[in-house]
């Protein structure tokens, strides 16, 4: 196969790990390289995917494996702070009717399964590996690697996080800018009354939410105001989200009296992110995280990204050329989808950091929703 049609992915998340697994499908030579040597085989608590999440973990062929160990479900509760539930919603099926609304898995779980997906591919994979240097020239892009070697590729793909390096090595200036608020999340054994996502609003904290993730197992948030995260001693992470979550009724008493070990305890800032203009330089292009992100209101983080990296490759399994047309190409069926998603996720959390009473967060939802149904 020749250089042109060879690829290197940076980054082995959900965006990485599926744009391989596809293009591998395709036939093309797939190199990732991921900078931790775990993989991220065990960081996280858990995640909320909504449908158009799962419409391409079927596309990725792990459907299956996804379903048998997450929690399927179709609405969301919305609770008072003593647990008394004031109003059920569906959830809109944004994958389709033949695939739930809303699956709740153990992050870790999620992760497996796509670095076994990968390594099926036959992908050649180097762990704790980053790319020091990008050099582009008429036929690629060449890289020399954190071990001192090079490869040479037709076409580099930046999946690397939020906090990308193959971002700022091309040239593009934009940063994850914080919103206001943070999350505190954990990993508990599910109460038997969780059975969807419930969320309660105001209190100590802006929202206290849960997702099934499993039969046995649940991830708990609660979300308040950004605080100076060194002024949180990861020591007491576990007394100050118990603190807050101790507040709410329902299933939270149950919940919360797991929330003991501080180094299960995941405390981040929300942040904004979306890259505009272009996500590509040359032979560089950005996917997921690397070219935009937005807090956890709508649960669509981790469904953009691995839409990102199946628009990608359809587009570069249909064409010969990989040029900066089909680069812009990618850039303009993505952005608009994806603004609105951004656009919306901040909105419903900074209508919280004002104070507003009156807003309509359903209709906001409803409507964003509504557009994840049709097909990226």
């Amino acid at each position: 196969m020749s250089k042109a049609r060879t690829v290197l992915v940076i980054g082995g998340g959900a965006a990485g790990n599926a744009v391989t697994v596809l293009l591998r499908r395709a036939g093309f030579a797939v190199d990732l390289i991921e900078a931790r040597p775990d993989w991220n085989a065990t960081a996280g608590s858990g995640i909320t995917l909504q449908g158009n999440a799962l419409r391409v973990l079927r596309e990725l062929r792990v459907w299956e494996q996804v379903r048998a160990s997450g929690f399927g479900y179709g609405s969301v509760g919305i609770t008072a702070l003593d647990g008394t539930v004031l109003h059920v919603a569906r959830d809109v099926r944004t994958g389709g009717d033949d695939l739930p609304a809303t699956l709740g898995m153990q992050r870790p779980q999620l992760q497996q399964i796509l670095i076994g997906a990968v390594r099926a591919s036959g992908a050649s994979v180097r762990l704790g590996t980053t790319a020091e240097r990008l050099e582009q020239d008429a036929d690629g892009v060449l890289v020399r690697f954190s071990d001192d070697t090079t490869g040479h590729y037709g076409l580099v793909i930046g999946a690397d996080g939020l906090n990308s390096a193959t971002r700022a090595a091309i040239g593009v200036t934009d940063k994850p800018e914080p919103t206001g608020m943070a999350i505190w999340r954990i990993a508990a054994p599910r109460p038997s009354g969780a059975t969807r996502t419930d969320l309660a609003y105001g209190g100590p904290a802006y929202i206290a939410g849960y997702s099934p993730t499993s039969d046995s197992t649940l991830y708990a948030y609660v979300v308040e105001a950004n605080r100076d995260r060194a002024s949180i001693p990861p020591a007491t992470y576990a007394d100050e989200m118990r603190r807050l979550a101790s507040a709410y009724g329902g299933c939270w008493p149950e919940i919360t009296q797991h929330i003991t070990d501080p180094a299960k305890v995941n405390y981040k800032w929300f942040d904004r992110l979306l890259v505009e203009g272009s996500w590509h330089r040359g032979r560089v292009v950005l996917i997921g995280d690397a070219a935009h992100c937005c807090p956890p209101t709508l649960a669509q983080g981790a469904a953009l990204s691995l839409e990102d990296a199946w628009v990608l490759a359809q587009l570069l399994t249909a064409t010969e050329r990989w040029d900066d047309a089909l680069f812009t190409a990618y850039y303009e069926r993505r952005i608009a989808r994806v603004r609105a998603v951004v656009d919306a996720s901040v909105q419903i959390g900074q209508w919280q950091l004002d104070g507003v009473r009156d807003a309509d967060v359903p209709g906001l939802m409803a409507q964003t929703m509504t557009m994840l149904r049709e097909l990226p």
